[in-house]
């Protein structure tokens, strides 16, 4: 058996399909977001600007979440500990734990390592613990919901995409005595568009159905006070079990659910992957905590995200750039094909001092491969136009086709 062989060309495949990977190599400049330093193939660190961070309004790089987490480094020192329950369990974990429960509504809340961990360990253990569980997943579900529905070794039927009449046939077909569980995201970070919450919902109540929500490009930006889409649409109160995580809006690290009592408490009783891995440290959690009171008080951030998408995505369809419909703060330009996706990002990257790395297949069906932009409340006119002018130079050297100016 030749194992570097069986390696190699795994890896050919990849660049073959235009789908291999490449790591940026940057750093942010603190107090300037989105301006940042290049590493990569320059002689010395290059100025450019960033379009493609989750980090949507910049808390990362917020004064209050910064001097929180130096405050928590000098007073606790950098890590954890250990896991939540050896020596890992700190009251700035237990505070944000009920600060993200007041944001959604709920009685409870638990932190998990990331946004993936928090929907495959919840996923996966609430449908172990439900015997017989069915779940009904949306069939653009993000891998990490893929993945604990997966693990959790139920039955799983998919619905189209946002298409609630598939959900109630799926629902109606399926035994009213068993227990099941509907799954679905608020935005869909590809496409950038919003699920039906309600009529979802109402189909909930009516076969007896648990709900399960990913508000992971949503919460920090959406609603009165940033608890996301369910926030906005006043229908938290309707959700079984809210998803989030504290890596973009809120731009820490980390994710968490929300639900009532019991159910955090089977996860936190249950779940391998809140269980046995070493907790957050107490120095992210501080920024977090930051963030969320900071978020909860302010609309800042969030009209200066809603103004940036809406100018960017004006300017694109005036330049007759392939601008996809979206009705968030995602803004998504079709290009159709790996091997160009990649190419227009690399000029842009050598070229113009732009950074947007290319969504490919499998994170996107084949044939639908883009750049994604993720404007928000630091990036200015002048950056849009000059995305702008850059993008149209490429599309004409490439001899892409631009749409008839909007």
């Amino acid at each position: 058996m030749n194992y570097d062989k069986i390696f190699d060309q795994a890896i050919a495949r990849l660049h073959a399909e235009g789908r291999y990977r490449v790591f940026i190599d940057i750093l942010r400049n603190k107090g300037a977001f989105p301006n940042a330093r290049c590493f990569a193939g320059h002689n010395g660190p290059k100025p450019i600007t960033v379009w493609c961070s989750n980090d949507y309004l910049a808390m990362g790089q917020h004064p209050d979440v910064i001097a929180a987490m130096e405050e928590a480094l000098h007073n606790v020192g950098a890590g954890s500990g250990g896991t939540r329950n050896i020596g890992g369990n700190t009251h700035y974990h237990i505070e944000l734990e009920r600060e993200l429960a007041d944001l959604h509504g709920k009685e409870g809340a638990l932190l998990f390592t990331s946004g993936y961990v928090s929907n495959d360990a919840t996923l996966s253990t609430l449908a172990r613990i439900l015997p017989g569980c069915v779940i009904f997943s949306d069939e653009l579900n993000h891998a990490s919901m893929i993945a604990g529905i997966r693990n959790s070794g139920c039955e799983k039927k998919v619905w189209r995409h946002n298409d609630v009449a598939h959900l109630e046939q799926l629902l109606a077909e399926t035994d009213p005595a068993l227990p099941k569980l509907i799954a679905f995201e608020s935005v869909y970070s590809m496409d950038g568009d919003i699920a039906p919450v309600h009529a979802i919902c109402d189909l909930a109540d009516k076969y007896n159905a648990l709900t399960y929500i990913d508000e992971v490009h949503a919460v920090g930006m959406y609603g009165p006070r940033g608890g996301g889409i369910t926030d906005r649409e006043e229908a938290a109160h309707r959700i079984t079990i809210v998803e989030g995580t504290l890596g973009k809006a809120f731009g820490v690290m980390g994710g968490y659910i929300a639900a009532d009592r019991k159910i955090i408490d089977v996860i936190r009783s249950y779940a391998p992957g809140f269980i046995f891995t070493t907790s957050l440290s107490p120095v992210l959690v501080a920024g977090v905590l930051a963030a969320v009171r900071h978020l909860k008080k302010s609309s800042v951030e969030r009209d200066g995200q809603q103004a940036a998408a809406a100018m960017l995505k004006r300017m694109f369809a005036e330049a007759g750039l392939p601008v996809m419909p979206s009705v968030t703060h995602i803004v998504p330009l079709m290009v159709g094909d790996p091997v160009k996706a990649k190419k227009i990002s690399d000029i842009l990257l050598a070229e113009y001092g732009v950074y947007v790395q290319p969504i490919n297949f499998p994170t996107v069906p084949r044939g639908t491969e883009r750049l994604r932009f993720t404007p928000g409340p630091s990036h200015s006119e002048e950056m849009m136009r000059d995305l702008t002018a850059a993008l149209v130079e490429i599309w004409e050297r490439l001899d892409m086709e631009l749409r008839e100016a909007a």
